[in-house]
């Protein structure tokens, strides 16, 4: 048999094959999948903008610092006690007119109203009224923010359920993401305060105007996207589905193993990498310890390519093994990775990382830190396929759709834990004698302040990791798991009765 003949059976098999899954599967276009996905730049891009809302508050507003600081934090709390009473509603409604396009309407509405007013007008209104006129407004913003994020959850739930294709959609998100905070922190950096400082409004107005144009461009794409499925027969078993009741909540989630391990892997995944990335402790490491805090700029402009070459190994791979393997595979790839950094700096010499100094331990720090920093950035892309899997498996097991609430729980704890990594770095510093002020890089160099930085560069990280890996070994919903569940939730669909009580085993 010639190569031709071996090419064209092979095609024939990968028809044969794809056409098998469009039966068993409601897949989505290869448009769909490249273009759904961009409503992450409508969603990060008000969070970007939000992220200066201190400097205006305190500086132009006039609340001052200290004020401004505690509505912000104040504001996470609103947060997580919106997201699950908004999520039961969206839960609750039928959605005959599509739920996930009505939500990131409502959630671009919000948002661009209260920042459009709030960095236009806050700092007109009288003296007497600026903070809770400040307070309303960003109230309003995190109920639009909570909208955006319930919404995301439905989408990418809905638009496929093929467990090879979600994996993409996660590596698009974050490849979209990370264009885009490229993209706005040029535009602030190189070109806003190239004209304006913090203390001019206009810098503030005008970083509006780019929100609110890029957020248009990428919710309206998505909402596109999504329209041909945001429709009342895809939300967990159509008609069939059984209606969500507040009582049900406990039971439903006490019941579903996989949320319970999803969110603890998550949850530790996240706290760890927060604190890992906190400022102080970077400071610590390239400041401190190697002695050249320059060098963090030079790692993080090196690895934008990597990340993208990495993630898309880690999709394919995901693509053909499934979400949980490819997962397991990153978070291996990550602990070996910042092991060996980890024995690089403690055997070696860190103080010989520098630009000028090409030699082993630049090279070699280079290498490591952004191959680790690369396989990090690939299990990051995991987290919305996985959620997904896990919201069909919560429809399988009790037969009611609760993307919004099952989404929200992840969320609400994500937000707690990571709340935390703030005080935990303050604890851990205190306990080595840093109890009235952080190190900065002019603090002398000293062998506590090294195995601290160590502990939480890569410690933490190399234990949140080993936890998540003891985790996944109970995690039940991997390719095959979910291809048989998709199945009976198919069936389920397309049944003509209406007593449809049969739980899977």
């Amino acid at each position: 048999m010639d190569k031709k003949e071996i090419r064209r059976i092979k095609k024939e098999q990968r028809a044969l094959e794809k056409a098998e899954r469009e039966k068993t599967f409601r897949r989505a276009k290869s448009w769909q999948i490249a273009m759904y996905p961009i409503q992450s730049i409508g969603h990060n891009g008000f969070m970007f903008l939000m992220t200066l809302v201190s400097y205006y508050a305190a500086g132009i507003v006039g609340l001052g610092t200290v004020i401004a600081s505690y509505v912000i934090t104040g504001s996470r709390i609103f947060d997580g006690i919106t997201d699950p009473l908004i999520a039961l509603i969206v839960d609750k409604t039928k959605g005959k007119f599509g739920k996930v396009r009505i939500l990131f309407g409502l959630s671009y509405l919000t948002m661009g109203l209260s920042t459009v007013l709030l960095f236009y007008t806050n700092h007109l209104v009288p003296d007497g009224f600026k903070l809770i006129y400040f307070i309303l407004l960003y109230v309003m913003f995190i109920i639009g923010y909570t909208f955006s994020g319930i919404a995301t959850g439905i989408g990418n739930n809905i638009l496929t359920n093929d467990p090879q294709q979600r994996p993409a959609i996660g590596g698009l998100n974050m490849i979209y993401t990370m264009f885009f905070y490229t993209l706005a922190t040029v535009f602030l950096t190189m070109y806003l305060t190239g004209k304006y400082t913090y203390s001019d409004v206009e810098l503030f107005h005008e970083m509006t105007i780019f929100t609110l144009v890029v957020a248009a461009i990428g919710y309206g794409l998505s909402m596109i996207a999504i329209s041909s499925k945001d429709r009342i027969e895809n939300f967990g078993v159509g008609k069939n589905t059984e209606q969500v009741r507040f009582k049900d909540l406990w039971p439903m989630l006490k019941g579903n193993r996989p949320l319970q391990l999803f969110v603890l892997t998550m949850a530790t995944d996240k706290l760890s990498l927060q604190i890992s990335g906190n400022a102080v402790v970077n400071v610590m490491l390239f400041g401190i310890v190697i002695g050249n805090y320059a060098m963090l700029g030079v790692t993080q402009s090196m690895a934008t390519l990597p990340n993208l070459l990495v993630l898309f190994f880690g999709v394919r791979y995901a693509m053909k093994f499934g979400s949980k393997k490819g997962y397991v595979l990153s978070t291996w790839a990550c602990i070996i990775g910042y092991s060996l950094l980890f024995l690089l700096l403690w055997i070696g010499d860190p103080t010989q990382i520098r630009m000028d100094n090409i030699g082993f331990m630049m090279i070699a720090f280079i290498f490591l830190f952004i191959a680790s920093g690369a396989v990090r950035f690939m299990s990051s892309s995991f987290v919305f396929p996985m959620l997904a899997d896990v919201v069909d498996y919560n429809t399988y097991k009790t037969n009611r759709y609760a993307p919004g609430l099952v989404s929200s729980l992840y969320t609400f704890i994500d937000k707690a834990v990571s709340s935390l990594q703030q005080t935990v770095v303050g604890l851990l510093l205190a306990f080595i004698g840093f109890k009235t002020a952080f190190p900065d890089v002019d603090t002398p160099y000293s062998e506590s302040l090294f195995w601290m930085a160590m502990f939480l560069n890569f410690g933490i990280l190399i234990i949140s990791w080993i936890l998540s890996l003891i985790a996944m070994k109970f995690y039940e919903l991997d390719k095959d798991r979910m291809t048989e569940i998709q199945g009976v939730l198919e069936e389920r669909r397309t049944s003509d009765s209406s007593d449809l009580n049969v739980i899977a085993k």
